[in-house]
């Protein structure tokens, strides 16, 4: 068993809250949870052994970069994890807490209030309930700390894991219910996918002619599974999972109600050999496309804003056969389409 301490509970709440949410200068900062990693073209890198405590789950694949790209938006209400519990190594713990301690202690103007609160917060593991940061026991086991996700940052739910940092006996499982593992894993990676854009094809292209047939389709090539691996390797724990997303359909919204769609739901299933919708092809004119619209006014001088939204169905596989099916979700841009009046010739 082991002993989990709780903001809501811990005496100091307060004060020690209020200390850990300053935000000071140099290597460690002293907000709860701890401060953010950060993210590559292709992989978002974890915690590192400076002091400071954000996480270590890396992620390699189809990533999206820093700041970069719309993710994959859930069809439910769903959303991917904003926290969760990790391990660290009593030499990793010890040090982020004493490094936090000597720049609060050290940081010129800093309040009171501030020292005092950090102070106690050292005491409890230094000198209080813990000895030694349980040096002594550096075999036996490991400190779990709260980091949230590099994705949901300004997300008020990644502040739900407020359990201050509490220890855990080698063989025991985290008494708490976001305590790292392969399916929380799989639902951090599925926020980091980058999926391509989602501009359909379209013939005649960009520019149609009022109840002329558009066929729509994608290109099966750039249309295909994609899939990022987010995996932990800290404190003994080594665990991985890969969320893949896989096209299933795509939705034309035609931007006016004065148009009709192929099929007339507006959604394209996919084919059997994994394409969307069916090129055209010279001697077609006179065929009903099996994707596409038809618009039956003009634009005008401006332009239609046709939005093609692609439905990804997302699975996940992880460490210990571990897997399932996460929710759908939704990808789409707009695109400008011009519709002409067809001009005839008196004689």
């Amino acid at each position: 068993m082991h002993a989990v301490i709780s903001l809501r509970r811990f005496a100091l709440a307060g004060v020690v809250a209020g200390a850990l949410v300053a935000a000071l200068p140099g290597t460690a900062s002293a907000d709860w949870p701890p401060s953010k990693g950060s993210q590559g073209d292709t992989q978002q890198s974890g915690g590192s052994d400076d002091g400071t405590l954000t996480s270590k789950v890396t992620y390699s694949g189809s990533v999206r970069s820093s700041g970069g790209g719309t993710a994959v938006r859930p069809v439910t209400d769903w959303t991917p994890p904003a926290c969760w519990y990790e391990p660290r190594s009593v030499a990793e713990f010890s040090k982020y807490v004493e490094t936090m301690y000597d720049e609060t202690i050290n940081t010129p103007g800093q309040h009171s209030y501030a020292k005092t609160a950090v102070g106690q917060f050292r005491d409890m593991y230094k000198d209080g309930e813990y000895k030694d940061y349980n040096k002594e026991k550096a075999d036996e086991g490991n400190w779990w700390v709260a980091v949230q996700n590099p994705d949901r940052m300004d997300d008020p739910a990644s502040m739900e894991c407020d359990e201050l940092p509490f220890w855990v006996d080698n063989g025991d499982t985290p008494d708490v219910e976001q305590a790292v593992t392969p399916q929380i894993l799989a639902e951090a990676a599925y926020n980091a996918i980058q999926l391509p854009d989602t501009e359909a094809a379209l013939a005649p292209e960009n520019v149609t002619k009022v109840n002329l047939p558009t066929w729509a389709w994608l290109d099966k090539a750039t249309f295909k599974e994609v899939s990022v691996t987010a995996s932990l390797n800290a404190s003994g724990l080594n665990i991985q999972a890969t969320t893949t997303a896989k096209p299933v359909s795509l939705k034309l919204e035609p931007g006016t109600t004065d148009a009709e769609t192929y099929p007339a739901s507006g959604e394209c299933a996919i084919n059997a050999d994994g394409s969307i919708g069916e090129p055209y092809a010279k001697g077609k004119a006179d065929e009903t496309p099996p994707c596409g619209l038809k618009y039956l006014r003009s634009s005008g001088d401006g332009t239609f804003r046709l939005r093609a939204t692609v439905t990804w169905e997302i699975t996940w596989a992880g460490t210990g056969g571990a897997g399932g099916d996460l929710p759908n979700g939704t990808f789409g841009n707009d695109q400008a389409v011009t519709v002409q009046e067809i001009q005839s010739i008196n004689r």
